[in-house]
């Protein structure tokens, strides 16, 4: 995982490593127990959440990993966390958290100062959706700082997530999750 502070590159993190950046450490060691819902996952991610001086929003649990959003004090979307559902180690997610977070996440490619606007990040990912024959529409979309995350949905109910890069409008599908299971919030 990379890692910036104040624009400045520190450098690449692997799981067990801990960095230092203007939010603290980036990993949480794996606590050695299994995972096995949403509110242990919720736990987990506030015990990571905690020593950045952030909090859980949302947490999703899919077949493969939980995926859970931290927020600042303000309400504001920070990042995404994975939590593991083998043993509990929560690093920032991988993908948009880590290549698209113009605030902490790694340095990927040019940044335009322009931004997709929100609107325009639901439109591109409709479009890639039904590009893609996909039954599933998009959620409004939640801006964290570099992207978009939205909820893609059928019949109004969650089926999965995707992301739009908020300067290039490119997509970032959550499929790798695997099976969206259930969403949850303390």
């Amino acid at each position: 995982m990379g890692l910036r502070q104040g624009g400045r590159w520190l450098g690449f993190l692997g799981p067990g490593m801990v960095g230092k950046g203007h939010m603290g450490s980036w990993w949480l060691a794996a606590g050695g127990t299994r995972v096995r819902s949403v509110g242990q996952a919720w736990q987990r991610a506030a015990a990571f959440a905690d020593r950045l001086g952030l909090r859980v929003g949302e947490v999703m649990r899919f077949s493969r990993n939980f995926s859970a959003e931290l927020r600042a004090g303000s309400g504001r979307p920070a990042t995404e966390v994975l939590v593991d559902r083998a043993g509990g180690a929560v690093p920032i997610g991988y993908g948009p958290a880590m290549r698209w977070n113009t605030d902490d996440g790694m340095p990927y490619g040019t940044r335009s100062g322009t931004r997709v606007p929100a609107g325009r990040a639901k439109n591109i990912a409709l479009a890639w959706l039904r590009a893609r024959d996909r039954m599933p529409t998009a959620g409004d979309p939640e801006s964290y700082p570099g992207h978009y995350a939205l909820h893609t949905l059928h019949a109004g109910e969650i089926t999965g997530m995707l992301s739009v890069d908020a300067a290039t409008g490119q997509v970032w599908d959550g499929t790798w999750h695997g099976t969206y299971i259930a969403t949850g919030r303390r």
